[in-house]
């Protein structure tokens, strides 16, 4: 499983591929070890993957995460195991019960997240056959589900959470668990106050009901929510800014992550990624 920092890719969806692809060979050159893939804008993670890990020369594509609710198990197994056995060790695959509004939107059916996920663990074991897997992890958030990540795959993966999070999951779950939380890095955060690109942002995140959820667990307030407070900005953005940005993948490091996502918001083109690696975001 990948250690340091890698770099969330969402913004390549919005690219053509070649674009794409152009860019993550930018950012390997550039010192990053890690991309990471979502599954939401219609943009298929998979064969994007494929193009990444084809064109670069030892770049790590983690998902994060592949919603289980679009593919049964044999069909998660077929592509696990084709991707491992093209790219060994370059691959780590992020699962994921993703929100009952988007699961239903593509015509699944949400029901239990933790019945759901432990069967298609189960399911995918028995799949697999003699069919080597890269590693597994889970996108989790709350501790049931942060508990299902540690004893049944190799860890978990943490989205629009706090450091205090960190800190708990790991406190929880012991040593051994891989745990990788994301932090959003406010970009141009020396314009005017830096809270209000990622203020919009978090907005877009606070309408799924399992973040809410998951902030009130945390101790956040219904009005920190509702006004996305500058308490809640603080807590889950950090400005692009070295001392700031250190001190924050510091935190994430002695709160128990052994690896730290880091998401550019608002969304870059991908010359404004490079710079950002450039200016150490390692």
């Amino acid at each position: 499983m990948p250690g340091g920092i890698g770099l969330w890719g969402g913004f390549l969806d919005r690219l053509p591929a070649a674009e794409a692809v152009a860019a993550v060979r930018d950012v390997e050159q550039a010192g990053m070890g890690t991309v990471w893939l979502p599954e939401f804008s219609g943009v298929d993670p998979f064969v994007r993957a494929a193009l990444y890990l084809g064109a670069t020369e030892s770049l790590t594509v983690a998902f994060g995460v592949a919603t289980i609710h679009a593919r049964d198990a044999e069909a998660m197994v077929a592509v696990a195991s084709t991707l491992h056995e093209a790219f060994p060790g370059r691959v780590a695959f992020g699962l994921g019960v993703s929100h009952r509004g988007l699961a239903e939107a593509r015509g699944g059916t949400y029901r239990s997240p933790l019945a759901t996920m432990r069967t298609y663990l189960t399911d995918m074991a028995a799949a697999s056959g003699e069919r080597e897997l890269p590693p597994l992890f889970l996108g989790a958030l709350g501790p049931k589900m942060v508990e299902v990540a540690a004893t049944m795959t190799a860890g978990a993966h943490t989205y629009f959470c706090p450091v205090t999070h960190t800190r708990t999951v790991r406190a929880a779950v012991g040593v051994s668990p891989w745990i990788a939380p994301s932090q959003m890095v406010a970009l141009d955060a020396r314009a005017g106050s830096w809270r209000d690109g990622p203020r919009r942002y978090l907005g877009m995140c606070l309408a799924m009901p399992n973040y809410r959820s998951n902030l009130l667990r945390l101790g956040f307030s219904a009005a920190d929510l509702a006004t996305r407070s500058d308490e809640l900005v603080d807590a889950l953005v950090v400005a692009d800014q070295p001392g700031p940005l250190r001190e924050r993948l510091q935190l994430h490091r002695e709160a128990g992550a052994d690896h730290v996502v880091l998401q550019l918001v608002p969304p870059p083109a991908a010359a404004t990624v490079l710079e950002r690696v450039a200016q150490g975001l390692g």
